[in-house]
């Protein structure tokens, strides 16, 4: 004697006939779930509605790290260190932070102070 294999919704716990393995698309990613035919109705009618806002909407990358371009990987300063920079700065009166990124300002102010410090110059 076989087993009858039964297959509940998995919105309301409903275990009817007319329940079965639904699939679905949304945003590119396609997706299964096990609905009876009122909770796929449903489904489909939400979906339907959202479809002018997913429509209009923009995807949203999840953050990760960031690849620098050669620009930003170029050295600002040849043969000074940021703490060079920022002791200058500060002896000049410049208001510069003690941590984090420097203004270009500043970096352009020391080059123009310390001509050897261009990056060009080897």
């Amino acid at each position: 004697m076989a087993t009858k294999t039964i297959v509940v919704d998995d919105i309301d716990g409903y275990d009817g006939e007319d329940v079965t393995r639904r699939e679905f698309e949304l945003g590119g990613s396609k997706y299964a779930i096990d609905l009876g035919d009122a909770n796929f109705k449903l489904l489909t009618d939400l979906m339907a509605s959202l479809a002018p806002f997913v429509e209009r909407a923009v995807e949203v990358k999840q953050a990760g790290r960031s690849r620098k371009s050669a620009a930003d990987t170029a050295p600002r300063l040849q043969g000074y260190t940021n703490t060079d920079v920022r002791e200058w700065a500060t002896a000049q009166g410049i208001e510069v932070s003690v941590r984090g990124k420097i203004a270009d300002e500043v970096y352009e102010q020391f080059v123009v102070a310390h001509p050897d410090a261009r990056p060009d110059q080897a």
